[in-house]
């Protein structure tokens, strides 16, 4: 099947499912971002690799301060930012911008871009043009001590960071290439994805989806055409192209959203979302699989509350599922990345100490504060000494601060490497 006819599918089938969804206003994937806009009509084929050119050089800027030794000690302070992901407004930064501040003072370790301004309803977040972008992640990396993971919600199709509005290329959806259930396709449309966001200066794409779709009808995933299949052999080789072609780019990938969020009937970025009675445990085949094969660099969890497997909390706050299913029934032992705090199922349902403790009692490494659904400028800094107040009470560990630390600094490790994976 060639280019064109791949375009003319995917348009098709994207105005089909974005017509059923119209009425409703979604929230997708870390953050909450509205239905992105149809793509033109005019059908344009897509290259089998497309990164946009960008230019090559580096902005000089002020060298960050408070570095660790090398070799030497590494402090609290730089282990519990390293175990941030944030987002923040802005198109360019500079030695002002409280980004920065963080990434330089605090030792923030990931950042998350977004288009679309949800509180100020402006597609004016952080992506303009392949040119500003590059000079954007740059520069933030300029400044860190260690490399940042700069991440993006890219899976393609409707959940689309670096849309064509801005001059990127097409892409097509998780749920249209399953379909094909071509892994050749895949791995051919993946790779255009993968080598814009590298050349973009991204390097941990918040993709792929590993869901079931199991509900077709599902506000959060199946609507939006966010699932590669309900059959969970099609997901695994799907996801499995989807990562190859990733890691040839040099960009690492994460599976989400575990436990599974696919037979789910509502949106966590609304309110808590209760799968007790429409989850199975199908769906921790493709985790399972990918976990094996080693293509699992991080996983993300799901603000979903499943009875059967903890009767107290979502996934996101479980140690039972993260730390009892996903590290010792399924041997994973890399990184671990929250969906976003602030989301309703989160944040109208537990306090932010609660949430913040527990989550890091359950596992997880990396705390995802999208700063899309409320905006705080000082969230890292209120997060680091929310943090250090409960290690200095004991009720956190510093024991259990370092196994994130090492986590997370074993998946920057393979930043330079990923294109040999």
């Amino acid at each position: 099947m060639n280019n064109l006819t791949l375009w003319r599918y995917s348009r098709r089938t994207l105005l089909k499912r974005a017509g059923q969804s119209s009425a409703l206003i979604a929230l997708l994937t870390s953050c909450a971002n509205p239905p992105p806009t149809p793509p033109s009509a005019s059908p344009t084929a897509l290259p089998t690799v497309l990164p946009t050119p960008l230019p090559t050089d580096t902005p000089t800027m002020s060298q960050p301060t408070n570095q660790p030794a090398p070799g030497g000690e590494v402090s609290l302070d730089f282990k519990i930012g390293q175990m941030l992901m944030v987002g923040f407004r802005g198109q360019t930064v500079d030695e002002t911008h409280p980004i920065v501040q963080d990434i330089r003072e605090r030792h923030l370790g990931s950042v998350v871009l977004f288009d679309y301004d949800t509180i100020s309803t402006q597609y004016a977040r952080n992506i303009a043009s392949p040119e500003q972008l590059k000079t954007l992640t740059a520069t933030l990396q300029s400044f860190a001590a260690t490399p940042l993971l700069i991440s993006t919600d890219q899976e393609g199709g409707l959940v689309n960071r670096l849309r064509e509005r801005y001059g990127f290329p097409t892409t097509l959806s998780h749920q249209a290439l399953g379909e094909l259930n071509d892994p050749a396709v895949t791995q051919q449309h993946a790779g255009a994805m993968a080598q814009t966001l590298a050349a973009a200066g991204v390097n941990l794409n918040l993709a792929p989806v590993v869901d079931l779709n199991l509900n077709p009808s599902n506000p959060a995933i199946g609507l939006y055409e966010r699932s590669f299949s309900a059959d969970p052999q099609v997901v695994i080789a799907q996801a499995q192209a989807f990562i190859e072609a990733h890691h040839a780019a040099g960009v690492l990938c994460t599976l989400k959203h575990f436990p599974g969020h696919g037979s789910s009937t509502a949106d966590t970025h609304l309110g808590i979302v209760d799968v007790t009675q429409t989850w199975s445990r199908v769906e921790l085949e493709p985790y399972a699989a990918l976990i094996a094969t080693g293509q699992a660099d991080a996983v993300m969890t799901a603000h979903v509350f499943n009875a059967s497997l903890d009767p107290d909390y979502p996934a996101t706050l479980s140690k039972p599922i993260i730390t009892d299913l996903l590290r010792g029934a399924l041997g994973y032992d890399g990184v671990v990345i929250t969906d976003d705090m602030q989301m309703g199922a989160i944040r109208e349902q537990y306090g932010f100490e609660t949430a913040i403790q527990k989550t890091i009692e359950a596992g997880v490494d990396i705390i995802a504060i999208a700063n899309n659904l409320v905006y705080e400028e000082d969230v890292v800094a209120r997060t680091i000494a929310l943090i250090k107040n409960l290690v200095a009470a004991g009720t956190i560990s510093t024991e259990r601060i370092e196994q994130s630390y090492a986590r997370i600094q074993r998946l920057k490790s393979r930043l330079s490497t990923a294109s040999g994976a």
